[in-house]
This record gives structure tokens, C-alpha cells and sequence, in this order.
């Protein structure tokens, strides 16, 4: 299987991300949820135009990568 290296930046953009989700998930109907939605949607905007997703050889299969959790 092909190692993959994702930027330092990137992988901290989606920790943020799960981080958000979440609490958002953990979070009591009615909670006043509209911040943790507003962050997800702006992380979820930084995660798609990252850079790195704009160099030759980069797909949506690596997006999906980014999020899984890695094997050992």
C-alpha cells in the first residue's frame, strides 16, 4: 500500500474538523448550536481549497483519506 503524507497544516485543519463535529454531535437539541455549525462549514471551506488538493496527482480519494484514520 502507497504511504501517504499529508502538510502538518492540513492534518490540524481536520483535527479541527472532527474536534467540531464533534461536539456538534455531542451537543443537546436546541443547545444553541448555530457557532459549532458556522465553524464546521468555515473548517469544511479551508479543508476543500487547501492548496495541496490543487498539486498534480491529488484526488477526492485523498480527501477521504485525510479523514480516515490511519493504519499501522
Amino acid at each position: 500500500m502507497e504511504s501517504f503524507r499529508f502538510p502538518d497544516d492540513l492534518v490540524v485543519l481536520q483535527a479541527a474538523w472532527l474536534r467540531t463535529y464533534d461536539a456538534l454531535a455531542r451537543a443537546r437539541a436546541g443547545a444553541g448550536t448555530a457557532v459549532l455549525r458556522r465553524r464546521l462549514i468555515v473548517l469544511s471551506c479551508r479543508l476543500y481549497g487547501h492548496p495541496y488538493w490543487a498539486e498534480p496527482g491529488r484526488s477526492r480519494a485523498g480527501r477521504s483519506r485525510a479523514s480516515a484514520p490511519a493504519a499501522d
